[in-house]
């Protein structure tokens, strides 16, 4: 559908804030070229006659921000759980990435990936590649094609990781610089490239440096890793023993927000000095609650983040977690909150649905500018959830029937898909 206005019928729910749910039962949302032109009990009469697709009684609600998951690991994912993060990586994640070097390969495990993602809930992403070019390359070839909306990084790593895929320092510069130029020749409109160290202790001072000179050049976000795992704190405070804690060794390099959009993954560590640098550095936070767990690495503060304010997103981590359906990964963020609350911080207490559900639309979404809601001036990212396959003995509310989809939808209850007011492909 690419009529410069058409209208969406059905049950709409968006987050006003984290706190509270707007909800429009059977309301109208009406989309003017990509952007939500606003939402009615009743259609305004100036808006006769502009094509209406009714959905009857679907919910309608933003598209779902996805602001962490590895591609290469996709192929993994639901293995090897029985590892924590740093031996994860060595066992699983190192030789996966290096068969990314084939792009036969890459093209076949990218296909899955992409076909999968394209049928989610999500509608925008930020995404891991290799430090491979010609397959990040593929990668980003293949999502243009499926109409999301995402960021995708080729990997940098020049340290700290197998001889078969650690790249020569000027090496890792040169391919990055030579990445750009070809994404930037290739002019996608819907993929956008996104400077990825993969963590501090993979990158050298030397590298960071000729990354930030990137950044500056071409005026490019940044993603990376913070403060996951113990281990690897520790590993950071050895490798930079002048840093202050983990996230002053970014942003001593001039790549922690400030003046550069920045997601870091993770968090679970982060004391009060790097969450008050966060803060001042509008840094955002992708919460990825399944893979905190499935690599033993402990349950971020997700509350306090909130408390102070911070930006805050969720994160699916495939493979880290054993699915991109954000549902899930919203469902797990409450449960794993609750258990925070219950055996560690008893002064933190659980996430609400609505929480999450903000997180997962609006909160991630901002990353991407005004995305994530149905207010006036947003760019329109819908999805249509048909949830008559989850049986219920009685009547629901809207609210209780966004909450049940949480915990209990797939790609199945996805009738229908639009980034900035264009349907996506489903079948």
């Amino acid at each position: 559908m690419s009529e410069p206005i058409f209208i969406l019928k059905g049950n709409i729910v968006y987050s006003r804030n984290e706190k509270e749910l707007a909800i429009y039962e059977h309301g109208y949302l009406v989309c003017r070229n990509g952007k939500v032109d606003g939402i009615y009990q009743t259609l305004p009469f100036r808006l006769g006659g502009n094509p209406i697709r009714d959905y009857g009684d679907c919910l309608i609600i933003p598209g779902l921000v996805d602001l962490h998951i590895h591609a290469p690991q996709y192929s993994y994912r639901g293995l090897g759980m029985d590892m924590e993060l740093l031996e994860w990586l060595e066992v699983n994640t190192f030789p996966e990435e290096a068969k990314f070097e084939s792009v036969d390969y890459a093209k076949k495990a990218y296909g899955i990936f992409v076909e999968n993602l394209r049928r989610s809930a999500t509608t925008r992403a930020c995404i891991f590649g290799t430090v491979h070019r010609p397959a990040t390359l593929l990668l980003m070839d293949m999502l243009e094609k499926t109409g999301l909306d995402t960021y995708v990084g080729k990997v940098n790593m020049d340290r700290n990781c197998p001889e078969y895929i650690c790249e020569e320092t000027q090496e890792s510069a040169d391919e990055t610089l030579e990445w750009i130029k070809d994404v930037n020749h290739r002019k996608y409109q819907n993929t956008h490239p996104i400077l990825t160290p993969r963590f501090t202790p993979s990158c050298t001072d030397e590298l960071m440096e000729e990354l930030k000179k990137l950044q500056m050049r071409y005026d490019l976000p940044v993603q990376s890793h913070l403060s996951e795992n113990p281990g690897e704190i520790a590993w950071v405070k050895e490798l930079c023993p002048w840093s202050e804690f983990y996230g002053d060794v970014y942003d001593r390099f001039g790549l922690f927000g400030a003046d550069c959009r920045t997601v870091m993954a993770h968090c679970v560590y982060s004391d009060d000095s790097e969450i008050a640098r966060m803060k001042e550095n509008g840094v955002f936070i992708a919460h990825c609650p399944e893979s905190n767990m499935n690599v033993s690495s402990g349950i971020a503060p997700v509350r306090k983040f909130l408390e102070e304010g911070l930006h805050v997103g969720i994160g699916s981590d495939v493979a880290g977690g054993s699915t991109e359906n954000l549902f899930r990964a919203m469902a797990h963020a409450v449960q794993s909150s609750k258990l925070r609350w219950r055996l560690q911080d008893d002064s933190l207490e659980g996430l609400t649905a609505e929480e999450v559900f903000y997180m997962a639309t609006k909160g991630g979404g901002e990353f991407f500018g005004k995305v994530g809601s149905f207010e006036p001036g947003y760019e329109f990212d819908a999805v249509v959830l048909d949830d008559s396959r989850l049986k219920h003995p009685q009547p629901l509310d809207i609210r209780s029937r966004l909450e049940r989809m949480i915990y209990l939808a797939d790609d199945r209850e996805i009738r229908a898909k639009y980034v900035k007011g264009l349907e996506i492909d489903l079948n």
